[in-house]
Parts: C-alpha cells; sequence; structure tokens
C-alpha cells in the first residue's frame, strides 16, 4: 500500500476528529520516526510530550515485554506486586502524599476536579452544589464534557452542551482579575486550576509573578491550588514538574503522557492527605488504574528520566534550540516563547498561517505541529542532542526564508 491508499482508509473509516500531517508512519526510534517508504524524521513533537524518554526506549520497552508476560490486569478489587511500590517511587520522586492513578490525562483532570469539589465541601465547608473552580482562558485540560465546557476554544466545545457550571473563566496571567473575583467570591472557591505553562494554546508563559500570586490567593482564601502538568511536567520544561520554576509548591498536580514514555497510556492526580483523604471506596475509580502493567511501564519511564537527567538536558538543550531561531532574525517570526525543549514559534501576520510551514518542514524531514493558526510547536523527545537541534535550526531557516 501506498499512502494515498492509507489516506483514502482513514477518510473512509475514521471519524474526521483530526487532521493530520499526510504522512504515513511506520516505525521509531529515539528522535527519529520512519514512514512506510523508509524516510526518516526527526520527531519534533514527540507525542504532545508522551515520549520525553524517546521513541521505544529500550529499558521501557523491557518492562512492558516482561510485566505483559507475567500479569497485565487484576482491576483494582485485587492487590497487585507493582502498585504499591510505583506509588511510593512517584510519590517521593514527585513531593506529595498520595497517588490516584488514572489512565489518561482527561481523566486525570476529572479526578482533580472531584477532589477539588469534595475538598471544598467536606474541608472548606462550601455549601452543597455552590463550589467553583477558576480556570484560565486558553487552557486545555481535556475532552471530556465537563472540560470542554470551561474551554474558551470554540471549536472543541461548539456543539456538546449544556455545560457543567461551577467554571470561572479568567484572563490567563491577570492577577488583578483573579485577586478581585476572589475578594467577591471567596467562600465558594474550592480551588484554582491552571497549566503553568499552556501549551495547546502555543507555550504561553504567565508573568513571572502570576503563579506566586495565584499561591498567596490560595493560601489567603482557603483555596487549594492544582496544576496541570501533564504536557508541562516530567521534564518538558527543564523541570521535573514546571511550577516549581516559578517558586511555588502546587496543592495538587496530575500528569500523564511522559509518565510512560510513550508506550502505554498512564495518568495520576498526587496530593497531600487532606486533599486524597475526601476519596474512599467507592468514590472514584478505574478498571485500568493502576493495573500492574501500568505500573512497571511507568516505573521504568520514571528511572530512565532521572538516571537519564533528562530535566537537565531539557533545559540546557531547551535554550540552545530557543537561541538558536532567535539568531535567524527572520521577519516572518513575530516571538519565540518556551521554556526547556518545549518552544512556541509565533509567526508575524504577513508571515501567513503555520500550517504550510510544517508542511514544508515535513518535505525537508521535521515533523513539528502547528496551533491557533500562527504558531510552530517545536517539543523534541528530550534525547536529542546539540547536533541534532543545530541540523533541525538549518532546515527550519531555510524554511523561514
Amino acid at each position: 500500500m501506498e499512502t494515498q491508499d492509507y489516506l483514502a482508509l482513514e477518510d473512509r473509516y475514521a471519524a474526521h476528529n483530526y487532521a493530520p500531517l499526510d504522512v504515513i508512519l511506520h516505525r521509531a526510534e529515539g528522535v527519529y520516526v520512519y514512514d512506510i517508504q523508509g524516510k526518516r524524521y526527526l520527531d519534533c513533537l514527540a507525542a504532545y510530550s508522551a515520549v520525553n524518554q524517546g521513541h521505544q526506549h529500550p529499558r521501557i520497552l523491557q518492562a512492558l515485554r516482561e510485566q505483559a508476560g507475567t500479569l497485565a490486569l487484576t482491576s483494582r478489587a485485587f492487590r497487585n506486586d507493582r502498585f504499591g511500590p510505583f506509588c511510593k517511587k512517584l510519590s517521593e520522586l514527585l513531593g506529595y502524599a498520595k497517588v490516584l492513578m488514572m489512565n489518561t490525562g482527561a481523566e486525570a483532570v476529572e479526578t482533580a476536579i472531584k477532589a477539588a469539589r469534595k475538598w471544598g465541601y467536606e474541608i472548606k465547608g462550601i455549601p452543597e452544589d455552590q463550589a467553583l473552580i477558576l480556570v484560565f482562558e486558553g487552557n486545555f485540560h481535556g475532552r471530556t464534557t465537563t472540560i470542554v465546557g470551561f474551554s474558551t476554544d470554540e471549536d472543541a466545545r461548539r456543539g456538546f452542551g449544556p455545560f457543567t457550571p461551577g467554571f470561572p473563566v479568567l484572563p490567563y496571567g491577570s492577577l488583578a482579575e483573579v485577586e478581585a473575583f476572589f475578594e467577591k467570591n471567596g467562600p465558594r472557591v474550592a480551588a484554582v486550576l491552571i497549566e503553568p505553562i499552556q501549551g495547546e494554546a502555543g507555550v504561553i508563559l504567565p508573568p513571572k509573578d502570576f503563579l506566586p500570586g495565584l499561591r498567596r490567593l490560595c493560601d489567603q482564601h482557603q483555596a487549594l491550588l492544582i496544576c496541570d502538568e501533564i504536557q508541562s511536567g516530567l521534564g518538558r520544561a527543564g523541570e521535573l514538574l514546571a511550577h516549581r520554576a516559578f517558586g511555588i509548591r502546587a496543592d495538587a498536580v496530575t500528569i500523564g503522557k511522559a509518565l510512560s514514555g510513550g508506550l502505554y497510556p498512564v495518568s495520576a492526580f498526587l496530593a497531600d492527605q487532606e486533599i486524597m483523604q475526601v476519596f474512599t471506596p467507592g468514590t472514584h475509580g478505574s478498571t485500568y488504574g493502576g493495573n500492574p502493567l501500568a505500573c512497571a511501564v511507568a516505573e521504568a519511564a520514571l528511572d530512565v528520566l532521572v538516571d537519564e537527567d533528562l530535566c537537565a538536558r531539557s533545559k540546557t538543550l531547551g535554550a540552545h534550540f530557543h537561541q538558536g531561531l532567535l539568531a535567524q532574525g527572520s521577519p516572518k517570526v513575530k516571538e519565540v516563547r518556551g521554556m526547556g525543549l518545549w518552544i512556541g514559534l509565533q509567526l508575524s501576520e504577513d508571515a501567513g498561517p503555520a500550517r504550510p510551514y510544517c508542511e514544508a518542514l515535513r518535505e525537508r524531514g521535521i515533523l513539528a505541529k502547528d496551533t491557533h493558526g500562527h504558531t510552530i510547536r517545536f517539543a523534541p523527545p528530550l534525547v536529542i542532542t546539540k547536533e541534532q537541534i543545530d541540523q533541525a535550526l538549518v532546515q527550519i531557516g531555510e524554511v523561514l526564508t
């Protein structure tokens, strides 16, 4: 079969809920993916940061194979020998007392929402069904009906209402508006839910005082600060958790994607005992959440992240990539934003939309993703080398000119 044959099958039999670049990938290794003709591409999306450790990392792949041949699924009706040790490893690594494992990022966020509301009613004393969770314009926390209900992306929410109430949406980065909202509604606010860096919005960083300001307001009004670290965490922004770069500690976090190195869906909600105690038997769960295969894969993925010092690599090489893009001085570039190996290159209006540039990069062996019209995201696996970045910069520069 040729590329057009696969495209025709997708068009005929698959829902049209994505608009991917027209490349049919067949295998991958490290920072490279290969199409059905054998052409090699530098992966500069890393499956939305799910493969921070690189494609098919041998240690993670070995853990998958070994556990799949031993015990894959028990459900949480029974215990298994991988669950407790993994929760201990994750808890100690990220510095939270308790772990609640799920499968996808959206499930982790839904878990955070349920935890925040139940904590608000049982601990803070918010009247039943009156809890508020503050969210922000440009957010992307998942695709469930609850989550898209507080999205400001009309493509994500149009046609899916009516939506769940209780999620006031405020401007990302405006501490004054958050403060004003707390002054008026503080007793009803259970939590603030935020991406420390907005990925889908185009790798948007908040003002330096924004997250510390949110921490102060949450402390002042007895509300939880919950950071969605599903894309930004586990090394992508140069830290285990990106919000720590702003000098704060969130009350709870959601993680996913790179938690499995791209080989299995694994996510988690982490918090301290005061928050996690609201979950009792029967209040929340998942058939696959915490299964032994997920635990084995995620444990290996964390070991790779730590043993190969991928957070430090991301910070150092990200700065190099960022400076290399700036040094090109292209008049088509309006702004280069980012932290670690997570960069948003925003094109000027005169340059036109980003999609054709991504298609041109594909022809030159680089796979990157456009977002919000005029932004190209660069997020390669954290195992990329300086030499590979320099080679990519040459191709990016030629496409921009």
